[in-house]
């Protein structure tokens, strides 16, 4: 996959800890780190959009339908 250079702005307390993160040895890059960050944050946004669609056709999953999920999830690990 390609990369291009970018300048962003960021809240100093927030650069703080990413840099902590690649110190640790958390992350190769701080680049590394916030390429991460995003795709993360973008998988959740379509997830979320896919489950509000879901919801949409089906309804909102109930609390007995919930508690089965995470007893058969729970079984599975």
């Amino acid at each position: 996959m390609s990369s291009e250079k970018v300048a962003l702005s960021m809240p100093a307390g927030v650069l703080h800890l990413a840099k902590k993160e690649v110190a640790a040895g958390r992350a190769k890059s701080l680049s590394a780190f916030v390429a991460e960050a995003v795709d993360e944050k973008l998988r959740r946004d379509e997830l979320s959009r896919i489950l509000d669609a879901m919801d949409a056709e089906h309804g909102k999953t109930t609390r007995a339908e919930k508690a089965w999920a995470k007893r058969v999830l729970a079984r599975s690990s």
